[in-house]
């Protein structure tokens, strides 16, 4: 009788908290790298105003094509752990050369080749906690990816402090000499604990088909729109926040740290919390309230007397927050189920495009009054629920 020799991959649970743990090292890493971008490319790097525009305009937009392709190609063959690995392998590269190296040539190649294919560490985590849900218990998948959405947000709880720790102790070399440092156990994580998963079958579209079939392409390309719409608010809010508590409101500027915080105190519950519900609620129920609570809060914050006044809609802040980042990934996977790594991969791009789209709003904020960001917002927030309700998946 034949035996059969080969490892065996442990357990799911077990594997699941490996993945929390890239999730936490992968967002530690980004956390302590992204809130002093902008001052360690003018302070150390000495780049003028102009290739500090390039930087971060080539960056996101270099994670994004990156991203993009490697989505196709993961759902194609079995490959997204040794994927994994080498997207953390090059941000641990990335890091590592950025935490000597001040040309800034060198450290814009850098941004558009290794540092854009470690953005896809993120995407492809989903994806692989996707496929491993799925083996299990589908009706819970949802759930578990909220929560693994919990612990990336975590990082960033306490990701920025830390950042100015070190970058108070060590300057900026043990700022991304701790990045690298991160990346650098995701991959050791990777490899160590974490099997490959076979390739998704890959279904049909159909935006008819009952239950397991893709939707149309017009379907997919109104969703990501709309939650491209919905992830625009979110960087302009924060950038905003400080100008419109010091310049409209007549508060400290420092406040908007109490208010943001306050925020993400509440945020990270509220995510759990959500990803619980999605086994008794429908998921589209719960985006929809979601992106609704984002029109009322905006429109809120758009004629707020007080900085208390927004203080107190952090809730419906919060809750927004809690839908269209922790469930919509799981929205998207939904209507691409044998794609998790195309799916995952197009939800994540509408951030940084979302982000990029938010700098010219700010930059018109900034002549007509700041509570103009959030009346954009509502706007914003309240077409892209509007999109999300003509993108109805027939199912």
């Amino acid at each position: 009788m034949a035996v059969d020799i080969r490892p065996q991959a442990p357990p799911r649970r077990p594997r699941l908290l490996s993945l929390g743990l890239v999730f936490l090292t992968v967002g530690t890493s980004s956390a302590v790298v992204m809130p002093f971008l902008s001052l360690f490319l003018s302070t150390e790097v000495h780049a003028d105003p102009l290739r500090v525009t390039v930087f971060l305009v080539v960056a996101p937009l270099a994670g994004v094509t990156v991203a993009t392709l490697v989505g196709r190609l993961s759902d194609r063959r079995p490959i997204r752990r040794r994927l994994l690995i080498g997207a953390a392998l090059a941000g641990a590269a990335g890091c590592g050369v950025t935490a000597f190296v001040r040309d800034y040539w060198i450290l814009l190649a850098l941004a558009a080749t290794a540092t854009a294919l470690a953005t896809t560490l993120f995407p492809q985590s989903f994806a692989y906690a996707r496929q491993l849900l799925e083996r299990d218990r589908s009706d819970r998948a949802a759930m578990g990816i909220s929560t693994l959405r919990t612990v990336f947000s975590l990082a960033w709880v306490a990701g920025p402090p830390l950042s100015a720790f070190l970058l108070h102790t060590g300057g900026f070399r043990l700022v991304y000499g701790t990045a690298a440092l991160m990346y650098a156990v995701a991959a050791l994580v990777v490899t160590g604990r974490l099997a490959e998963v076979t390739a998704p079958p890959v279904t049909a579209p159909d935006d008819s088909a009952p239950g397991g079939g893709e939707v149309s392409r017009w379907t997919l390309a109104l969703t990501v729109a709309a939650f491209t719409l919905l992830q625009c608010p979110l960087t302009l809010g924060v950038q905003a926040l400080p100008l419109l508590i010091g310049r409209e409101l007549g508060g400290d500027p420092s406040d908007a740290g109490v208010v943001l915080g306050l925020c993400a105190a509440l945020e990270i519950p509220l995510m759990l919390g959500l990803g619980a519900l999605t086994t008794r609620v429908r998921l589209r129920a719960l985006v929809l309230l979601g992106a609704a609570c984002g029109a009322a809060y905006y429109t809120l914050a758009a004629w707020a007397p007080h900085v208390w006044v927004l203080g107190l809609a952090q809730v419906g802040n919060a809750f927004f927050i809690a839908a269209v980042s922790g469930l919509g990934i799981s929205y998207v996977q939904e209507l691409l189920p044998g794609r998790p790594g195309r799916a995952t991969t197009l939800f994540t791009n509408t951030f940084p495009i979302g982000a990029m789209l938010a700098g010219p709003l700010l930059g018109l904020s900034a002549r007509l009054g700041y509570r103009l960001a959030y009346g954009t917002g509502a706007v914003l927030c309240a077409a892209g629920l509007v999109v999300l309700l003509v993108a109805r998946p027939r199912r």
